[in-house]
């Protein structure tokens, strides 16, 4: 598995963003989605659920890069995170 950057705002618990330094392409980790996110046109975005936790991916920058790339930076992320029973969504679950 590929390993990307992550930069971390100053609470761990306020999400983060993934950079894939081959392609520049950037996700961002909203970890609380009811609060803080609102899906943003021509952009991605995924849902993964763990336990009682969901959490929203969205790009930033999107340019047609391949779905496998973002999905793989979310599974880094999760594996990263210690999130190994984490779930990707393509829509938000109920």
């Amino acid at each position: 598995m590929q390993n990307y950057l992550l930069s971390m705002p100053g609470s761990a618990t306020k999400g983060g963003i993934i950079h894939d330094p081959e392609t520049k392409l950037k996700v961002k980790v909203f970890s609380r989605i009811k609060s803080t996110f609102t899906p943003k046109k021509g952009e991605v975005q995924y849902f993964v659920t763990a336990g009682k936790k969901t959490m929203a991916f969205e790009t930033m920058g999107y340019q047609r890069h391949r779905q496998l790339l973002i999905l793989q930076m979310i599974a880094w992320y999760c594996m990263y995170s210690g999130l190994l029973e984490a779930q990707i969504h393509s829509t938000l679950p109920l």
